[in-house]
């Protein structure tokens, strides 16, 4: 059975960092597409940042990039999101998800496997 298990996510000030964690069971993350995915409330949910399984080539939506940083370690069978400068605009639930192979990277419907979500809250 396929499990991915997000955390990190918490309540940040505007201006700090916070780092999500994917933990990944049933399967081999180095095999897989990843993605990191937010959903805000009365948004649809949008990719973040996916990262590719072939050539570990990367992907950052235009209002992260410079910010946020996402890295694999197969080992551990485990991906990161590393966001740094946090915003108000970038509180949401983020998620991640994995699919042994994605058309598009970073496109919602391309993935199959998701977790159930952290909660970013970034507020003074």
């Amino acid at each position: 059975q396929v499990q991915l298990v997000e955390s990190g996510g918490g309540l940040v000030q505007p201006g700090g960092s916070l780092r999500l964690s994917c933990v990944a069971s049933g399967l081999m993350l180095d095999y897989y597409d990843i993605g990191w995915f937010r959903q805000a409330p009365g948004k649809e949910r949008e990719g973040v940042s996916c990262i590719s399984a072939t050539d570990s080539s990367t992907y950052y939506k235009d209002s992260v990039k410079g910010r946020f940083t996402i890295s694999r370690d197969n080992a551990k069978n485990t991906v990161y999101l590393q966001m740094n400068s946090l915003k108000p605009e970038d509180t949401a639930v983020y998620y991640c998800a994995a699919d042994a192979l994605v058309q598009t990277m970073c496109a919602v419907y391309g993935y199959d496997h998701w977790g159930q979500g952290t909660q970013v809250t970034v507020s003074s």
